[in-house]
């Protein structure tokens, strides 16, 4: 399959520039006016790291990803708000000249799909969750499975590197590897795959981190939910891996709430398309597919 990339920054109304990337595949569906998809990723204070995911779909529809405000290569100083964030990517989709886009949000990128969906439901024409939105007390669950996955060193260490001020890059390095090994669940290449990431998805905006952690405390989307459920475009979907720390069944209660379906990945953990790549590919071109043919 030939893809082609193109990459552009856009000027919000705020003064910041916004990077963002479009992949093309050679399918005719992209000129007979079927939305594009749009990719959201996580964090928050990462930079955009679903290139794989962008590939999956790119042949049936356009597919844009962009590196959030303060993430990559979108530099920018200022407070951070969620409403800020969904306003980016109302600009976004203006300068992309794309009506009602496929959001595809992964982790706290469900977050700013879901909030983007309250804001701006007539812009929303399909939307797909994957690992997320978790909402209610499921940090609890996740605590002890991220323990039971640690050795007792590997937990004292956490903490001390958490607790540094001030750290070095090898030290970064080590912090990050110790906080997302224990997303995967395959033993095998769980630290592989965590050491490689704390490479790439450098640097974290510890920040952005921080002041859109606590504003998602303060208001959380579990309060929205009503608002959320009566706003949903009618295919919506979430898709979790069935060994992520964070507990699946937190999902299933949200997609019960919401009444909508939800897709377990067998032997996945929070990023399925690395463990069970040929099953999460499958289940997002078949959403991707059935989100064009509906148009």
């Amino acid at each position: 399959m030939d893809l082609t990339e193109t990459h552009g920054h856009g000027a919000m109304t705020d003064g910041a520039r916004i990077h963002w990337v479009r992949l093309d595949g050679d399918s005719p569906r992209q000129e007979d006016g079927a939305p594009a998809v749009v990719l959201l990723h996580g964090g928050p204070g990462l930079p955009d790291y679903l290139d794989d995911v962008a590939a999956m779909s790119a042949d049936l529809a356009p597919v844009y990803r962009y590196d959030q405000r303060g993430t990559g290569r979108s530099p920018w100083q200022g407070r951070h708000t969620r409403k800020r964030h969904v306003d980016d990517l109302a600009e976004l989709l203006d300068i992309w000249g794309v009506p009602a886009a496929v959001l595809i949000g992964h982790s706290y990128g469900t977050d700013l799909a879901a909030r983007f969906c309250v804001a701006h439901s007539d812009r929303v024409a399909a939307m797909l969750l994957l690992c997320g939105p978790f909402v209610g007390d499921w940090r609890t669950a996740d605590r002890a499975e991220r323990a039971r996955r640690m050795t007792p060193e590997q937990q004292e260490r956490l903490r001390e590197l958490e607790n540094l001020i001030g750290r070095t890059e090898e030290q970064e390095t080590e912090l990050l590897t110790l906080s997302w090994f224990t997303d995967h669940a395959d033993p095998e290449r769980a630290w592989e795959w965590a050491a490689l990431d704390a490479l790439r998805r450098r640097p974290v905006n510890w920040t952005m981190n921080r002041e859109l952690g606590a504003e998602g405390r303060s208001d959380p989307l579990g309060q929205h939910l009503d608002e959320l459920a009566a706003r949903l475009p009618r295919q919506t979907e979430i898709l979790g891996g069935t060994d992520d720390p964070r507990p699946l069944s937190a999902l299933a209660s949200l997609a019960s709430r919401l009444g909508v379906p939800l897709t377990r990945i067998d032997d996945a953990g929070h990023e399925p398309w690395l463990e069970r790549p040929a099953e999460t590919r499958a289940h997002v071109r078949r959403f991707v597919r059935a989100a064009v043919d509906r148009q």
